[in-house]
């Protein structure tokens, strides 16, 4: 290996292990458990958010119209909102809410993910936007075989 190639290497990497880190983490499960035992993706979104309101235009979500296995189903989302938070719901399974993303200010916002489905359901992501207004897109999908093997 070259001498430059491996200084500038060896500088780069020290520049990244130096940086601080910009990733914000917050436990949802700690600070809103009561979205995670959400039967519903209303009664989710509602103990998430406060309310339910949504405006339905700014969010992109794709999924296949067929899953062909539930344990694995592709889902992309994405926003050109600025956003504090992105969550997904599903109300296939015995709890409607899958994952929730705190979002900062220079953040990529543009998901691809698998969630499994035990059954055929609706996909809803919802984005809070930094002007406190909430988003949303749906996808209703069918599931050929369950996300429990069945």
């Amino acid at each position: 290996m070259e001498r430059r190639k491996f200084l500038s290497l060896t500088l780069g990497a020290l520049a990244l292990a130096v940086a601080p880190a910009s990733v914000r983490a917050a436990d949802y499960r700690k600070l809103k458990p009561t979205v995670w035992s959400a039967k519903t993706v209303d009664v989710a979104i509602k103990n998430l958010y406060g309310t339910t309101t949504t405006i339905e235009k700014g969010v992109k979500l794709t999924a296949p119209k067929v899953a062909s296995n539930g344990g694995a189903v592709p889902v992309n989302f994405s926003t050109k909102i600025p956003a504090k938070t992105i969550a997904v719901f599903q109300d296939a399974n015995p709890e409607a809410a899958v994952c929730v993303y705190s979002i900062g200010k220079y953040d990529v916002t543009d998901y691809s993910i698998k969630i499994k489905m035990g059954k055929s359901g609706t996909i809803t992501v919802v984005v809070e936007g930094q002007d406190g207004k909430l988003y949303s897109a749906k996808q209703t999908l069918d599931v050929a075989l369950g996300g429990c093997e069945g």
